[in-house]
């Protein structure tokens, strides 16, 4: 079954959010050049579902009634993957949403898969607790390397070695070809209260780095797995910033962001309680912090290139960089990579919102509540939002003008996007 809607509901959801729709770039409250984004105009109609089609088995349908992780897309083979609370992972044609194939584990697909296209095979995580390879082309398995938790997180991959966390605060490195264990670095979970996720890897020049739940972040060697770092423990910068008074909650569950600033090599990581760090790629050390922007447990380093503008005149346009996050509690919130400074926040409703996708120049954002929403990168204003007739916990995963997402009925949506033409004259 599919069927084709233009932005329906829009008007329900921009509204809720206390905003009129949105017509055209003097709404935004920028201007069109030379500092906006590469669209120029952005009408309400901008945001849109092309397929709908029933995915996840309703007889197979676990536990919670959410859709979790984020689809892969293989763009040079026209495909998707996404997992499935019915316990499958799915091999998806993205022009069509025909289902190619599906690969069973014993439990809920919750997490984003990594595409090879060097062997042309998936790797992906199960809440059965195993990291399964499997052939893109026909969803044969290759190996399946059981951690004893549940995996969620994108794995990520370099020289052969595959580097991928669990819930049980391990990371592991294995051989990508066999699925061998090369090496395992593991930290005791923190006791008390904690909120659900946890960080995934981040690959740097020749560190790997990841978070746990007692609010610690590490560094390690790609080779060995040797520790790189001294202690980076951010609860504890934020008890010592609360007058010695224990936070809440511990964690530190976001994947950790490389990047470069003036300084050099950062790390970009999210203390839930003590705000949003950069840290020396090096050696661990604060390059700056946000103490403000607590809760967040997703982080995105925005990149809009420098480019001539689109009507052809005037100067080129400069190179932008925006550090997003991502708060249930707090809202979406953009800051300067250099400096840690806030640049708009947008507060928004109460519930789950997944990580900013880029997306043509834009901004896409699920809700578990209210749908989709495309905001602006330089202020935060709503261009365009679709109401779905239910939440959507997972991220979406985009590509040009294409974007994928289940929602948490089992309905995979494929979404397109209409940037305007350029003005006549």
């Amino acid at each position: 079954m599919s069927s084709t809607s233009r932005a329906a509901g829009v008007g329900v959801a921009l509204l809720w959010l206390g905003l009129a729709p949105l017509t055209g770039c003097g709404n935004l409250g920028v201007s069109a050049a030379p500092d906006a984004p590469l669209w120029l105009h952005h009408p309400g109609s901008a945001l849109g579902i092309t397929t709908r089609r029933a995915l996840t088995a309703e007889t197979r349908k676990v536990g919670e009634a959410y859709e979790r992780g984020r689809p892969e897309i293989d763009a040079a083979h026209r495909r998707f993957f996404v997992g499935s609370s019915d316990h499958g992972l799915y091999a998806v044609r993205a022009d069509t949403s025909d289902v190619i194939w599906r690969f069973e584990t014993a439990g809920p697909v919750q997490s984003e898969p990594f595409y090879d296209a060097a062997t042309d095979s998936v790797y992906f995580g199960s809440n059965d607790g195993a990291l399964y390879k499997v052939r893109a082309s026909d969803g044969a398995l290759i190996f399946r390397f059981m951690t004893n938790s549940e995996i969620t997180r994108r794995p990520v991959l370099r020289d052969g070695v595959i580097y991928v966390t669990n819930a049980n605060d391990t990371l592991i490195a294995l051989d990508a070809a066999t699925g061998a264990m090369r090496w395992h670095q593991h930290r005791t979970p923190a006791f008390g209260m904690e909120i659900s996720g946890y960080a995934g890897p981040a690959l740097g020049r020749d560190k790997v780095y990841t978070a746990f739940s007692d609010g610690v972040v590490m560094a390690y060697d790609l080779k060995n797995g040797s520790e790189q770092w001294g202690l980076v423990d951010l609860a504890a910068e934020a008890e010592q910033s609360a007058g010695g008074q224990a936070p809440k909650y511990l964690d530190t569950d976001t994947t950790p962001v490389f990047g470069r600033i003036t300084s050099g090599d950062v790390v970009f990581v999210a203390g839930y309680a003590g705000g949003v760090y950069a840290l020396d790629a090096e050696n661990g050390t604060r390059a700056w912090v946000n103490e403000a922007a607590v809760g967040v447990t997703e982080l995105v380093l925005w990149h809009q290139p420098a480019h001539q503008p689109r009507s052809g005149g005037g100067p080129i346009v400069p190179e932008r960089k925006v550090l997003l996050a991502s708060s249930s509690s707090t809202g979406l919130w953009a800051l300067d990579p250099e400096d840690g400074r806030t640049i708009w926040r947008r507060e928004l409703p109460d519930g789950g919102i997944s990580a900013p996708v880029p997306f043509a120049g834009a901004l896409l954002v699920t809700t578990t509540r209210y749908g989709i929403f495309l905001f602006s990168p330089l202020d935060g204003a709503v261009i365009d939002g679709i109401e779905t007739g239910g939440g959507i916990a997972m991220t979406p995963a985009a590509y040009g003008r294409r974007a994928f997402v289940l929602t948490n009925g089992g309905a995979l949506l494929s979404l397109d996007v209409e940037t305007p033409p350029l003005p006549k004259g």
